[in-house]
């Protein structure tokens, strides 16, 4: 099992493969059609945006976390 403190990370990168798995799927789609070859094509635009996601998404949360915070009221 993986330490509880290393969890802001590990949750960070499990979000950032499986969004950026979809969005980049999406944006395949969108940019080629269902041509010849499209998972090979969408793999390849996700293994190159992931990286910038989980990197993204390291250096957006503590932000995105205030800024939660500020947007809604204690329970």
């Amino acid at each position: 099992m993986i330490p509880a403190r290393f969890a802001p990370i590990l949750f960070a990168f499990l979000l950032s493969g499986m969004m950026s798995f979809l969005v980049s799927g999406v944006a395949t789609y969108g940019a080629l059609g269902m041509v010849d070859g499209f998972v090979g094509k969408w793999i390849l635009g996700w293994t190159k945006s992931w990286p910038v996601a989980f990197a993204a998404a390291l250096v957006v949360a503590p932000f995105t976390r205030k800024l939660v915070a500020k947007l809604t009221k204690p329970a």
